[in-house]
């Protein structure tokens, strides 16, 4: 399990930060020189070099945003205007996409951030920009919840497997929902019927909550607590649950750890959001009490396991249940490998399930349960203390990728293999990447007692 540093600081962290956002700059400024966008959107790196995987379309707002994210956290006008000008260009396809389960990622990435810095004073305020932003944000929000699945007591927005399938990961998709739901916007269907946005998030959260997540209380084999399923089947004919599986991880039965991470960093985030709305606004859709007593316990559930079932170092393996893991050893009670013989590490998860930590710990301080959040914080100090080093942090000017050692796709044998290595390494995500700038800038903004960063910081 992870060994929490319990005396590690934010401020322990500036120099790491400081290094990490110039290796950043220099990142994202190679790729835009050298990256083909002919080929598609950059989903991760061969041999150093970003190539695109054509599979769903969900990555290139957080190519953008990286550059936005570093006009945040370095004020280098030079990625403020390309962030711009690139969303502006090449992110319109991706507000109407009816095809796939991931608005919340591409377009509050790219449109999110330029308005949340628009209603911070980082950029210059213009009404019809503006304007632009939140167009895009609220059609994109209704786009998503377009993809509807009802089921006994509620309903999810399906994945792009088919209206059958929950996935976990998408949680963080109700974020577009909710920030179109702030703006105002309204949804409406056949007939002119209006359809609550805040409705079907809150509905997605509950059936991820009651199907992606497990609590130790007798659901099957394998129920441990935290411990969650990519993907949940729903019977589309009578809306009952049929079983778990897994598009990316080993199996439904063990714990694919990015999807796990979606889940620490989309619980928590939500529960922030939360504590923004009055019961008056929840209407009938459950007491605000209840809702929080719902989330909180699918947050600290998904911390625990995280920090339950990864190395010591905070970096997890890409399964809990990888099929060779044995062979490591006690492989939790040492650091992470990324160069052993037999599974790949997923530095991605860490820099998502990073941020659910952190805001985790944060939110139960705030709360008055102050020993809780300090184990949550400090463990998410820990997961960054190791992810903004060797051998996480890419030095090499030649390398394209920030974090190294991230994950895509282990069944489907998608990632490189260097020559000379046995798994999957030595590779970067442009999901890890992004994450990874995420969450330095939030402890950044921790560190300079500047304002907190979250995803609906672009509803003033």
């Amino acid at each position: 399990m992870i060994h929490i540093d319990f005396n590690l600081k934010p401020d322990d962290l500036k120099k790491k930060l400081e290094l990490f956002w110039e290796l950043s700059g220099e990142k994202i400024k190679r790729i835009d020189k050298k990256y083909d966008a002919s080929k598609g959107s950059p989903v991760f790196t061969v041999n150093g070099e970003y190539s695109t995987r054509g599979w769903t379309e969900w990555t290139q707002g957080f190519q953008y945003g990286s550059s936005i994210l570093q006009f945040d956290a370095t004020g280098d006008s030079y990625f403020l205007e390309s962030g711009k000008k690139a969303t502006l260009e090449k992110m319109a396809p991706h507000i109407s996409h009816t095809g796939v389960h991931d608005h919340g990622f591409n377009n509050l990435s790219t449109y999110g951030n330029l308005l949340r810095l628009m209603h911070e004073g980082k950029i210059q305020f213009n009404e019809w920009e503006k304007n632009f932003y939140e167009l895009a944000i609220k059609i994109s929000g209704a786009v998503q919840a377009s993809r509807w699945t009802k089921i006994k007591g509620g309903g999810f927005i399906y994945s792009f497997n088919g209206p059958h399938s929950l996935f976990v990961d998408t949680i963080r998709s109700c974020r577009i929902l909710m920030t179109s739901h702030l703006l105002g916007h309204v949804f409406q269907g056949e007939g002119d019927v209006k359809i609550s946005l805040l409705e079907r998030a809150i509905q997605h959260i509950s059936a991820t909550a009651d199907y992606s997540v497990f609590y130790g209380e007798g659901r099957d084999s394998y129920d441990v607590w935290g411990r969650t399923a990519h993907e949940s089947v729903f019977n589309v004919n009578d809306g009952n649950f049929r079983c778990p599986n897994s598009q990316q991880g080993y199996t439904g039965f063990s714990t694919w750890t990015r999807g796990l991470a979606w889940a620490m960093a989309g619980f928590s985030e939500e529960l922030e959001l939360l504590q923004k709305l009055q019961q008056n606004e929840l209407n009938d859709l459950g007491d605000k009490t209840e809702l929080e007593i719902m989330m909180l316990k699918a947050a600290r559930a998904t911390c625990d396991f995280y920090i339950q079932n990864t190395p010591v170092d905070g970096i997890p393996y890409w399964d809990t249940g990888a099929p060779n893991l044995h062979r490591l050893g006690d492989y939790l009670d040492r650091p992470s490998d990324p160069y052993n013989a037999w599974e790949p590490v997923d530095s991605s998860a860490a820099a998502i399930g990073a941020q659910g930590l952190l805001r985790l710990g944060k939110y139960l301080s705030e709360k008055g349960k102050t020993k809780a959040g300090e184990k949550y914080w400090q463990a998410g100090l820990t997961v960054l203390n190791s992810l903004f080093d060797y051998p996480y942090l890419s030095t090499d000017p030649s390398h394209q990728g920030l974090i190294l050692h991230s994950i895509y796709h282990q069944p489907n044998g998608w990632d490189n293999v260097p020559a000379g290595q046995k798994i999957a390494c030595g590779e970067s995500s442009m999901w890890g990447d992004y994450h990874a700038r995420e969450v330095a800038l939030y402890l950044q903004r921790i560190i300079n007692n500047e304002q907190y960063y979250t995803f609906f910081g672009c509803v003033k």
